[in-house]
């Protein structure tokens, strides 16, 4: 009677209790397999595997993941997938998964590739930020503030500073989004990771850090092949109050301020402009130091040179004093052309500072008593004007003179034919 009520009890008992005995024989049996030093390796929500693929149909994907049943990639999941990736799958590969859920409504283990193909992008952007190493892509985009640039399937972004100075060029930071950076799309782009945050989905890359790295290699090639004395041309990439950076097959070199133009300037932006193409000298090269010593003004002819082609040594000319210093006094002989009077050669009295003979302003009659062509300096005399030593180059200057003069007075007294 009893084993019979007993009976008539299971057989009443209510269906939905029928779960809460599946849980505990569920649980009765992983309690036995933990004592015999083994487990059940149920699905996680959140978890990443590695399954093999056991079939493909129109609508899913079947993963076996090591479960009692099959995981599954269907929906709009699967229209998620690269069609890329999608064409490599084949029963019996091996893939990544993501554990959406450890079971749907019909007792299916739901996955994602897409979520489990991101982790492993976001792993593979990390690993470069701690390696540093480069990585080339293409521009796919913009926007007001840089590029858009993808690594792998990851949208990373360029931000207008780190985007490299040639690329850029002098564009105007007037210029709109599409007149900087449109005409960029599609281009190849060497790029570093700079920066990397998964949870605000922040993908930072830099150009210009990359860049770096090849300016370096590069650097050290073109130290073994660069000549002093040979010509080469480069391009702007930087000014500087000391000088400018000229990129030279990939490598940087200086051309100091001194170096960049005869005339005598107090910024490089005065006469250059970044993006300008320019023909170089290569004055030093530093191998140890790893620089390169580049002049502008040497690949031209000096002006000063042209200048002082009329002006000869020994011979009087015209100047106007500019100023007056401790060590003697600049006149200007001209229009452009300047010249130093020592301040031994204003008298033959000691005297202890021009101001005692000459005022600025003052015009003169001066003798040349120097050209200096490297150093572009002209030495006058105000005291060797009357010298007996020059009497005589002074009487053939004279003589010189006066004979077109003379046939040029001829010339105009003659009786018209």
């Amino acid at each position: 009677m009893d084993q019979t009520n007993a009976l008539a009890g299971q057989e009443a008992m209510p269906e939905n209790n029928q779960s809460v005995v599946d849980e505990r024989t569920s649980a009765s049996m992983e309690s036995l397999l933990m004592e015999e030093g083994l487990s059940l390796d149920l699905p996680k929500a959140g978890e990443f595997r590695t399954g093999i693929i056991a079939g493909i149909t129109a609508t899913e994907v079947l993963v076996s993941i090591g479960t009692k049943s099959e995981g599954v990639i269907s929906g709009k999941e699967k229209e998620q997938i690269p069609a890329a990736d999608l064409a490599t799958f084949e029963v019996g590969k091996e893939i990544s998964v993501f554990i959406v859920s450890p079971e749907d409504q019909n007792g299916n283990v739901v996955l994602s590739y897409v979520r489990a193909r991101e982790e492993r992008e976001w792993k593979q952007v990390e690993d470069l930020l701690v390696s540093g190493e480069s990585y080339d892509s293409k521009i796919i985009g913009y926007n007001k503030g840089g590029l858009i640039v993808p690594v792998n399937s990851l949208r990373g972004f360029v931000p207008a500073s780190q985007i490299s100075v040639l690329r850029r060029g002098d564009t105007s930071s007037e210029a709109t989004p599409d007149q900087k950076w449109a005409k960029m799309v599609g281009d190849p782009i060497k790029v570093r990771v700079i920066e990397v945050d998964r949870e605000r989905h922040r993908l930072i890359l830099s150009e210009r850090s990359a860049l770096q790295e090849t300016r370096e290699t590069l650097k050290d090639r073109l130290l073994d092949e660069l000549k002093e004395g040979s010509v080469r041309v480069g391009r702007i990439t930087s000014l500087a109050d000391f000088g400018a950076f000229v990129n030279i097959d990939g490598a940087d070199g200086l051309v100091h301020l001194s170096e960049i133009s005869w005339e005598h300037i107090t910024h490089p932006n005065e006469v250059l402009k970044v993006g300008q193409e320019v023909q170089v000298k290569v004055i030093s090269v530093d191998k140890d130091r790893k620089r390169i010593g580049l002049s502008i003004r040497q690949t031209q002819s000096d002006p000063w040179i042209k200048k002082v082609e009329g002006i000869k040594e020994g011979q009087l000319i015209e100047g106007t004093i500019t100023h007056l210093t401790k060590f003697g006094a600049f006149a200007r002989l001209g229009q452009d052309l300047e010249g130093l009077i020592h301040i031994s050669e204003l008298s033959e009295q000691r005297i202890n500072h021009p101001k005692e003979v000459i005022k600025e302003g003052e015009a003169l009659t001066l003798r040349v008593i120097k050209i200096d062509p490297e150093r572009r300096r002209i030495g006058l005399s105000l005291r060797k004007v009357d010298s007996p030593a020059y009497a005589d180059s002074d009487l053939k200057a004279i003589a010189a003179d006066f004979i077109p003069m003379k046939a040029a007075a001829r010339s105009e007294a003659s009786p018209a034919a």
